[in-house]
């Protein structure tokens, strides 16, 4: 039953066979926090982070970091952040503020910090935007977490909320083949990116284009910026065979996925396409008797995708999105506080058009709480991603997960990084079945007649959050 996905798959991207027991699925924010530092400690040649940011005040992970560096003459580190996002605070204390003084103790060959810069921002528009609402024209979302032979794929960043509270999802996989893949979309939008140098001015570092990048600065030449681009991410991404595998057999196959709309003329990009593959081949009548769970903390998928959520034939199907006691904008100052209830109108009008296309006993919307944010032991949800179980089948045999948040915006704006499994190992597929039951342990269905109730109406004012939700897509 899994062929006909990997038939077409197989054309967008590049596959790596691997055998089940190297996907090791973590559970927690603890246990994301706690194998972070572990493998940080022990690292013998190198780590690689790419994230949206690192929180200003994450003293401790800077910490490991230092000793792991000074532990290890021959270990290199390298980091990725978003330039938005990443100095939104300067000058007072930021996450590039936090990360120059490991430049200055162990030099630029051993430490590379870089901060990708979208070319959609720039000019006028650069100079008069506000900071934060800035971010809305493009930012570096993925999150992968490197260490020698071994990467980590989340939606995770790297701030104490995400180590302690805020639900989402991580898969490890020890495979040297994969990691060099993503090490290598590391390095190539690393090329694409400013540099962070240490320096005495007040916000305690400065950017720097270095002369070896491969394309003139974004903020100098956007349309060359992408045209050089394209050229440096494009071969990479590009599919072709890589059936080299670490072990002689082999019942998985990871299908490495990055959104890089941004940075690619014409847009090669392999997740949208593979993505709107899964779920056309699910509307076959031979699926009927599948079923799929689909997971976005913030939840405004794409319109083509609900479209293809809404046509597949599949049955006992669920939607998990966060209550809006459980959205990071909960109660949040400014504009950005009224976006729980645009996330509620978007849920509300997915209901009406599952409805509508009388799928009511096929698709379940659930709302997933745990406590209220920002109250003693409330929680945030920001987990994402696909998991499909075949016919006949008790668990699931594939699942998508990574940085996106499947909006329009991460089709348009962000760069994206994500992996698809495709597996017929029984173990693994328990694994995927135990995380997909497991995140639904604080999620409860809710219905039309849930939204209609008094306290679940949506004023007027949340035509304006809809607008931010369109802009910003949820991904911040």
């Amino acid at each position: 039953m899994l062929a006909p996905f990997i038939s077409e798959l197989d054309k967008i991207a590049p596959s790596f066979p691997i055998h089940g027991s190297q996907v090791e699925i973590l559970q927690t924010p603890a246990d994301f926090y706690d194998t972070l530092k572990a493998k940080v400690r022990s690292a013998k040649r190198r780590i690689f982070l790419s994230t949206l940011y690192i929180g200003k005040s994450e003293r401790e992970l800077i910490v490991v970091l230092q000793e792991a560096l000074r532990a290890n003459p021959d270990l290199t580190l390298h980091i990725l952040t978003d330039a938005l996002r990443g100095t939104r605070e300067s000058p007072r204390p930021s996450c590039a503020s936090l990360l120059a003084p490991l430049v200055a103790e162990f030099g630029p060959e051993r430490v590379d910090i870089r901060m990708y810069h979208t070319p959609n921002l720039t000019g006028l528009r650069k100079k008069y935007i506000p900071k934060r609402i800035n971010e809305g024209w493009g930012l570096q979302h993925m999150k992968l977490y490197g260490f020698d032979d071994e990467v980590m794929l989340s939606g995770a960043n790297l701030s104490t909320d995400y180590f302690t509270n805020r639900q989402d999802r991580y898969h490890l996989f020890r495979s040297k083949e994969i990691t060099d893949f993503y090490w290598g979309l590391q390095s190539a939008v690393s090329s694409l990116s400013f540099r962070i140098d240490p320096s005495e001015s007040e916000a305690g570092y400065e950017k720097v284009w270095p002369a070896g990048n491969a394309a003139p600065s974004p903020l100098d030449s956007p349309k060359e910026f992408v045209s050089k681009a394209t050229e440096r991410v494009g071969q990479l991404i590009a599919t072709t065979s890589r059936m080299q595998s670490s072990t002689d057999t082999h019942d998985t196959s990871i299908y490495p996925l990055v959104q890089m709309t941004q940075l690619l003329s014409p847009d090669a990009s392999t997740e949208l396409p593979a993505l709107t593959h899964v779920l056309k081949t699910l509307s076959l009548p031979e699926f009927s008797n599948s079923s799929w769970t689909f997971t976005a903390g913030y939840f405004n998928p794409a319109p083509s995708l609900t479209k293809l959520l809404l046509s597949t034939a599949s049955h006992h199907n669920v939607v998990i999105t966060a209550s809006p006691f459980a959205n990071g904008f909960y109660k949040s100052k400014g504009v950005s506080g009224m976006l729980p209830d645009a996330y509620t109108l978007l849920a509300r009008n997915f209901l009406h058009d599952v409805h509508t296309r009388k799928k009511d006993l096929a698709i379940t919307l659930k709302e997933w709480q745990r406590g209220t944010v920002n109250e003693p032991g409330g929680w945030t949800y920001h987990a994402k991603g696909l998991w499909v179980t075949l016919p006949s089948e008790a668990n699931p045999s594939l699942s998508l997960v990574g940085s996106s948040n499947y909006t329009k915006r991460s089709y348009s704006l962000d760069l994206e990084a994500n992996a698809m499994i495709l597996t017929s190992n029984e173990d693994l597929k328990t694994r995927l079945g135990d995380e997909q039951r497991r995140l639904q342990e604080y999620a409860a269905p809710v219905t039309r007649d849930d939204f209609a109730r008094t306290e679940r109406r949506v004023s007027l004012k949340v035509r304006i959050a809809m607008w931010i939700v369109s802009l910003v897509g949820g991904a911040l």
